[in-house]
């Protein structure tokens, strides 16, 4: 069996489905963080089957839960103190992102002005569709699957 040592301070990204954290680490630039980092991929769980979990040894605020809210909104952040979880954080879908998706709309302003933040809204959670704040250009994002 695999053992990763114990975290003493930091964040765990819990209950990622299968596959996905390698995903979650680029799109959080976890490569840029200056600490130690674990990834575990296809572990076994009783709830999901397998599933992936991040360990980061930095504290919350080092990463971006608005990403990571969009990316999947049901993966569990377990805050590490003392090697305890102190605290789950529950991540929900953005109201508002900026700089995480792009407009694609050539004719947008964002396109246009170098510097300018992307910033889209949530439009519709049920549907997850969010709306380029410029030029209201729909942004339709994956939905999970349902097991």
């Amino acid at each position: 069996m695999l053992s990763v040592g114990q975290l003493n301070e930091g964040v765990v990204l819990d209950h990622i489905p299968a596959g996905k954290a390698m995903d979650i680490y680029k799109r959080l630039k976890l490569d840029h963080l200056n600490c130690q980092i674990a990834m575990i991929m296809h572990a076994h769980s009783n709830k999901m089957g397998q599933k992936d979990i991040i360990k980061v040894e930095a504290p919350l605020e080092s990463l971006n839960l608005d990403a990571l809210g969009f990316i999947d909104h049901t993966i569990t952040v377990n805050i590490i103190k003392n090697g305890m979880i102190v605290e789950k954080e529950k991540l929900d879908l953005p109201k508002k992102l900026i700089n995480i998706i792009h407009c694609k709309n050539p004719r947008c302003i964002s396109t246009i002005e170098q510097g300018l933040d992307q910033v889209f809204y949530l439009a519709d959670a049920e549907k997850v569709i969010y709306r380029c704040q410029y030029c209201d250009e729909k942004y339709h994002a994956v939905k999970k699957k349902k097991a």
